[in-house]
């Protein structure tokens, strides 16, 4: 399975979150998964896609099997649902909290547990930080599924990443870490075990895809 492109990323996520925060209304309607993706609450980076746009996208995800239409042959409006994970028969399992997560991660990009924590209510209420430390560490431990990025200047904490998709930012923030050519070496230790994390999850995915 390939990774997924930003836009992917969007839909997908979308799919996610109101498929649990608002079941009454999924699957969505085209219209309803435009409005979602451009959201301007919870979104990073707020997005202004249209309608084609978007379908473009959902038929690129329906023919990889990520998503799927549910509407009956006389349905006036297609419905569109996730495949993405938890399906029945599916490999790529995640528990409320993980899912809630992964969530997060594919609609506003890297957070820190804090953050993580305080934007997951309607999805999956953490009582502390220690157990969204501890899912991020279930998803490191499965596939890995999320990495842990250098921590920024004068933050206490670190941010997470999913491994889902474009990588580029987490080798860009070790990069910004490194105060010189004294740096160097640990530098490109990190970057190598990130290109190694990616491509253990590459081959997870093709395993799921097959």
């Amino acid at each position: 399975m390939e990774m997924l492109s930003s836009l992917e990323q969007r839909v997908i996520g979308c799919l996610i979150e109101k498929q649990v925060s608002t079941p009454e209304v999924y699957p969505l309607t085209l219209n309803s998964l435009v409005n979602a993706c451009n959201q301007k609450s919870n979104r990073d980076p707020v997005m202004n896609l249209g309608e084609k746009e978007v379908q473009s996208v959902l038929n690129t995800l329906i023919a990889r099997r990520l998503v799927n239409n549910v509407a009956g042959f006389n349905a006036r409006a297609a419905k569109f649902q996730h495949r993405f994970c938890n399906t029945e028969f599916g490999e790529l399992q995640f528990g409320p909290g993980e899912l809630a997560i992964v969530c997060e991660l594919l609609l506003r990009g890297p957070q820190t547990p804090g953050e993580l924590r305080s934007r997951t209510p309607r999805l999956h209420a953490f009582d502390d930080v220690t157990q969204v430390e501890a899912c991020l560490q279930s998803l490191t431990d499965k596939g890995p599924f999320v990495v842990k990025l250098p921590r920024q200047p004068g933050k206490r904490e670190s941010r997470y990443a999913h491994l889902f998709g474009n990588t580029d930012y987490a080798a860009a923030e070790v990069e910004q870490e490194s105060g010189g050519q004294d740096r160097e070496a640990e530098l490109q230790a990190r970057i190598h075990e990130l290109e190694a994390q990616v491509q253990r999850l590459q081959a997870r995915l093709d395993e799921l895809e097959g």
